[in-house]
């Protein structure tokens, strides 16, 4: 059985503008956290993981996003209005010399103009609580959480707007990555790209080098570190 996205209501006061967001407003969403929520989510949803024949999108993404769609805005994904939930990119985080991934996460636009290349970003993050009694939730959120609340049927996921991280770098994070992937598919040089990213501020830092002989590094089932 399939557990519920759960995102709590805004604990700061005032409420944050983006949580929740005005249907009416055009936003980039990530949501990303641990393998091992997303497959509770989706316990149906077959992964194909080989880090040398990579997919352009594992079925997930799109499920992922309008599972997140609905918690966001408490409603499903209107078809009928254009670019209401337009999936952009995905992360993967593979396990060190292992080919699997143990972290993931997907970008989905909500009424972005295929023109924007820099709009507003809600950063949402998934927090695994059946693993560890919500322990590492407790310690990294500035509020706290039952339990007993999620073990066995719901999965937190929470904007970074309720998170101790600031998230100074979501927005150009996000954007930049969205921009990268972009500009690969339509036939741009890796290395010219990315300079001119971080020329124009786009990217924030550069990429690692490419290494062909190893899996890329691991996010392990945590988020990455990023400066206060």
């Amino acid at each position: 059985m399939a557990f519920q996205l759960h995102i709590p209501d805004c604990f700061r006061t005032p409420v944050h503008p983006l949580h929740p967001p005005p249907l009416d407003r055009p936003l980039r969403v990530q949501i990303e956290g641990p393998l091992v929520s997303i497959q509770k989510l989706l316990p149906e949803v077959p992964w194909h993981i080989d880090v040398c024949n990579p997919i352009p999108l594992q079925p997930a993404a799109p499920e992922l996003a309008r599972l997140a769609y609905r918690a966001i805005y408490g409603q499903d994904v209107r078809l009928s209005v254009e670019n209401d939930m337009t999936v952009r990119d995905e992360y993967l985080g593979w396990v060190h010399h292992k080919n699997e991934i143990d972290y993931y996460g997907v970008t989905f636009d909500h009424l972005v103009p295929a023109d924007e290349y820099f709009p507003e970003v809600l950063q949402i993050n998934i927090f695994e609580i059946d693993s560890d009694d919500g322990e590492y939730a407790n310690t990294y959120l500035p509020f706290t959480i039952d339990p007993a609340e999620y073990i066995g049927k719901k999965i937190l996921a929470v904007p970074r707007c309720c998170q101790k991280r600031k998230g100074t770098t979501d927005r150009s994070r996000v954007n930049g990555s969205v921009t990268q992937k972009d500009l690969i598919r339509e036939g741009f040089d890796r290395e010219k790209m990315m300079n001119l990213l971080i020329a124009h501020g786009v990217y924030s830092t550069k990429l690692p080098e490419i290494r062909f002989d190893i899996v890329p590094q691991p996010r392990s089932s945590k988020p990455p570190k990023e400066k206060e």
